[in-house]
């Protein structure tokens, strides 16, 4: 047993399921540049609240896609010792191609909360009228 008493098939999900997501990274960083043209139009459009809210949150899912695609690419290239023994994944981290993914993941996980904070357009409250 490893960390958290994963055991040896459940380390091998793991990483299988880290693979599937982390080989979409490249097409979800396209989602992510689509995504901000689709946002920023908008707003050189005048677009109403409404819209700029739809498409704030549409990119919101895409660079959370992305930042979790990213993350697993980073646990991909540790590899599956890394999933159960914390010193190999500490060993491992300090790999440069390694390092330049974790920069990837924590600049796409920094844009996310940036653009949570200030990016999304708040939508008022509808005023019932009487």
């Amino acid at each position: 047993m490893g960390l958290g008493g994963r055991s040896a098939a459940q380390v091998r999900e793991s990483l299988m399921a880290d693979r599937e997501t982390a080989a979409r990274l490249d097409d979800l960083l396209r989602e992510v540049a689509a995504a901000q043209t689709a946002l920023d139009d908008a707003r050189a459009a005048d677009a109403p609240v409404e819209e700029l809210h739809e498409r704030g949150l549409v990119l919101d899912a895409a660079l959370t896609e992305a930042m979790r695609a990213a993350y697993a690419r980073e646990r991909v290239l540790i590899g599956p010792k890394g999933y159960e023994d914390r010193l190999q994944r500490r060993k491992r981290l300090a790999r440069p191609e390694v390092r330049q993914a974790t920069e990837v993941a924590e600049r796409l996980l920094t844009v996310r909360e940036t653009h949570r904070l200030h990016g999304v357009q708040r939508v008022p409250p509808q005023v019932r009228r009487a």
